[in-house]
């Protein structure tokens, strides 16, 4: 089974056991269903995009979203991202305010394409990967959360030092899976409109991230 998943190497082998589990068989045959018979998103191509942009020692920091976007040209496989000279959704239109705010400093790109992150060791992954069209949620409980899970854990029983960011109570949730003496775990609302007012405006992840990064002798992101 493992091989016939298209990912990047260093994931390929940490996870190698879950795709050969009966789940992600289960999952595998149900994604590839609902690609023939209805709309999906992200692209097949882009399922594992935040992995193929983020080799597993590279990672420096997670963050983690829950759906991907359920609009046309939105979802890339990243969370939170959409492609070059997409509209800018507006839950990273609050992420884009909270980091000029935190930083004191303009954002020098206005995109929401988010790969410069991923590059430099920002794994962008959302809990559930694929979605139908205008159905939020539709894929949900169908195995996506388990090897999600399984990656959180891959990241915090291997890699030491991580920055783990959690907005919303579902991704609160899964940080049940992070060892949280080795890893530091930032949590806050979620930066939706319905939430940002709530404790996600001047939770300050962006700079604390990179406190705990250049503590820890490590490159802090830019994220501007």
């Amino acid at each position: 089974m493992a091989k016939e998943v298209e990912i990047e190497p260093s994931w390929k082998e940490v996870l190698k056991e879950e795709f050969g589990k009966d789940y992600f068989r289960t999952l595998t045959d149900f994604v590839k269903s609902e690609y023939k018979s209805a709309i999906v998103y992200p692209p097949p191509k882009s399922i594992f995009n935040a992995f193929n942009l983020c080799p597993f020692e590279k990672i420096e920091v997670v963050i983690l979203g829950q759906d991907p976007y359920i609009n046309k040209g939105e979802a890339n496989g990243l969370c939170f991202a959409v492609g070059e000279g997409v509209r800018i959704p507006p839950s990273l239109q609050n992420i884009f305010k909270e980091i000029e705010s935190d930083l004191g400093k303009p954002l020098v790109h206005k995109t929401g394409d988010l790969e410069r992150w991923a590059k430099q060791g920002v794994l962008l992954l959302n809990a559930v990967l694929t979605v139908r069209a205008k159905s939020s949620a539709s894929h949900q409980r169908k195995g996506w959360e388990e090897f999600t899970d399984a990656v959180i854990r891959e990241l915090s029983d291997k890699r030491e030092h991580l920055v783990f960011i959690l907005w919303g109570n579902y991704a609160k949730a899964k940080g049940a899976h992070i060892d949280r003496t080795k890893h530091l775990v930032l949590e806050s609302a979620h930066p939706s409109p319905f939430a940002a007012n709530h404790g996600f405006f001047g939770s300050k992840p962006f700079s604390k991230t990179n406190a705990y990064l250049t503590e820890h002798n490590k490159q802090p992101i830019d994220w501007l």
